[in-house]
């Protein structure tokens, strides 16, 4: 049987942040785009991830009284990426971001909110600034979506609180202020009140925040402009003309569907958080590639770099992380299944401390947790150890106030994670010693160094604290320094943490138009990647909240425009047949 044959200006595969940026923007613009998603439901990596952008000079700084100095950012990035600075892309991105935010902001329901203060990671950097920079997406109410509600895909259940999803920003704040502040009592009190209502009425929250939010938004993008997408549709091959992509193989409704595009296939794919073999060959802590835990989709298994790969595309392995790397814990569930739990800011916290498997403590456990898991491997590396795991200790009344990994703070029980093991404790930090296999004497040394430092407020070992970003994530309402109490009151805790990450850096080769290149750098007429199917422009660094989401929804942005301005180039071609007059088309745009 002949395959199902159409044909659209543009092909997007995955509808993650990155994918669903290119198709609304291309269809905003008058082009026919035919969004596909791997799996049964929508938001790839986007739906679960923070909604938090990274993108520097746009009109939401200028609101908030936030000048980005000229140069800055570019500065910023070309020391945050060292040998992998790519001067071209990273100038489209700078120059695109405020554009792209523009765009959505004014023609779509894609709305974001920027806090007053939010600190680059590296903010005393050459370039880095203290705010201005970081924004998060809207919160979202998902009745606007109606029935492709239950399409989207959820967050991770452990950062939901009996499924809600909680704000990263303010919202968050109150929740761990509950019980300080009558003000933030009754915002949890009306949080909570609002999320049962919606239970009782539509079987599930309908605030969606962070990423799902984002999802959210831009499916409801998507469905205003009529834009058709396909879920349970895997990418099986590209289809070429010599070397152009002309279009794609596509699996839906288990049977192939030839997709013929006019202008070209973009690859949105989420990267190989799951590709077990590129993991082994890119991943240091993974000799087998199963020693990592991600909470990225099960479906993302690098679809899109191994199907370009075929067609003369390249994958950039030299970025000198091939991932966003992120501190996780492996969190047993009612159900007998396991969840993996991002340790993003709980170590910034006063009264916690990190140790490896000897006990010693080996890093700033305020730094960001790509700085982090860098400096853990380092340490397990020097110290011999076999296996990348490490510990976090505090003590009860830090666990009470603000939680630890899934552990919720006061009123919520701590009970059902010390039955699975997921939290061990100790009456003394002798017992807890014994129940997680640490010599006692080395890690009662750690607390009482760190216990000393923390009265007069200075880490001595490590600096935790000591910079912007450290102090944003502490707790303001601590002093002298917001990261750092004494850990003295028992019982004792800890969590088991693992590598993981949040994202692949190590994409395909682009140009600064997001097509990709092949190993001389030459276009492949027909194919684009986004997102974190294409190379991180970071050069494998993380340089503050949403590097991975600005430049996903920006680029996708570029990739987009560059194809409207190829129609548009040719439209004028088939009206005046003149080279000259084509060669005035591209010198306008």
């Amino acid at each position: 049987m002949n395959p199902e044959v159409i044909e659209v200006d543009v092909l997007v595969v995955g509808t993650g942040a990155s994918g669903m940026s290119t198709a609304v923007t291309a269809a905003h613009h008058g082009l026919q785009v035919l969004v596909v998603e791997k799996e049964p439901m929508f938001g790839g990596t986007t739906a679960r991830s923070g909604g938090w952008l990274w993108v520097p000079g746009t009109h939401l700084a200028k609101e908030q009284g936030i000048e980005e100095p000229a140069g800055a950012a570019k500065a910023y990035l070309k020391d945050q990426a060292g040998t992998h600075f790519d001067e071209q892309r990273v100038d489209a991105f700078i120059e695109n971001g405020p554009k792209a935010l523009d765009f959505f902001m004014h023609n779509t329901c894609v709305q974001f909110d920027m806090p007053a203060v939010f600190p680059d990671y590296h903010a005393e950097a050459p370039g880095g600034l203290p705010g201005g920079r970081s924004m998060v997406t809207r919160p979202y109410d998902a009745r606007e979506l109606g029935e492709r509600i239950k399409y989207l895909a959820p967050p991770v259940p452990e950062l939901t609180v009996f499924g809600m999803m909680l704000g990263s920003g303010k919202e968050l704040w109150h929740f761990l202020r509950a019980f300080k502040s009558w003000e933030s009592f009754f915002f949890v009190v009306k949080r909570f009140g609002k999320h049962l209502l919606d239970v009782i009425a539509h079987g599930r929250g309908m605030t969606l925040t962070n990423g799902n939010a984002l999802a959210g938004r831009f499916a409801k993008a998507a469905m205003d402009l009529n834009i058709d997408v396909r879920l349970s549709s895997p990418l099986v091959d590209l289809i070429t003309e010599g070397v152009k992509v002309t279009g794609a193989i596509v699996k839906h409704e288990g049977k192939n569907l030839e997709v013929h595009v006019r202008q070209g296939v973009v690859l949105a794919c989420g990267g190989f958080p799951h590709d077990i073999l590129r993991r082994k060959q890119l991943f240091p802590h993974t000799p087998t590639g199963k020693e990592h835990f991600t909470p990225s989709p099960t479906a993302n298994t690098g679809d899109g770099l191994k199907i370009a790969e075929k067609v003369g595309g390249w994958v950039d392995t030299t970025i000198p992380n091939a991932a966003a790397w992120c501190p996780t814990s492996v969190v047993p569930r009612k159900d007998g299944t396991t969840g993996v739990m991002p340790h993003f800011i709980d170590r910034a916290k006063p009264g916690v401390i990190a140790v490896t498997a000897n006990g010693e403590r080996f890093a700033n456990e305020a730094l960001s947790y790509h700085d982090f898991v860098q400096e853990w491997v380092k340490a397990c590396q020097a110290r011999g150890q076999q296996e990348y795991f490490a510990w976090l200790i505090c003590d009860h009344q830090h666990l009470r106030e603000y939680g630890l990994g899934a552990v919720a703070p006061f009123p919520l029980p701590i009970g059902r994670h010390l039955r699975s093991g997921y939290l061990k404790s100790g009456q003394t930090v002798q017992d807890l010693a014994a129940h997680i296999a640490v010599p006692a004497e080395v890690i009662q040394q750690q607390i009482s160094w760190f216990n000393e430092d923390a009265k007069m407020g200075v880490d001595r070992q490590f600096g935790k604290g000591s910079t912007a970003y450290n102090r944003y994530q502490g707790d303001a309402m601590v002093k002298p320094n917001p990261c750092m109490a004494p850990i003295v009151n028992g019982p004792f805790y800890a969590i088991r943490i693992v590598i993981g990450e949040i994202g692949t850096f190590a994409g395909l080769a682009t140009n600064a138009e997001c097509q990709v290149v092949d190993p001389s750098k030459k276009p492949i007429e027909g194919l684009y990647a986004v997102g974190n199917d294409a190379a991180s422009i970071m050069g494998g660094n993380y340089p503050g909240a949403g590097i991975t989401l600005g430049p996903a929804v920006t680029l996708g942005y570029v990739a987009a425009m560059s194809m409207v301005r190829d129609q548009l180039s040719f439209s004028q071609l088939l009206l005046q047949p003149n080279l000259k007059q084509l060669e005035k088309v591209r010198v306008n745009y």
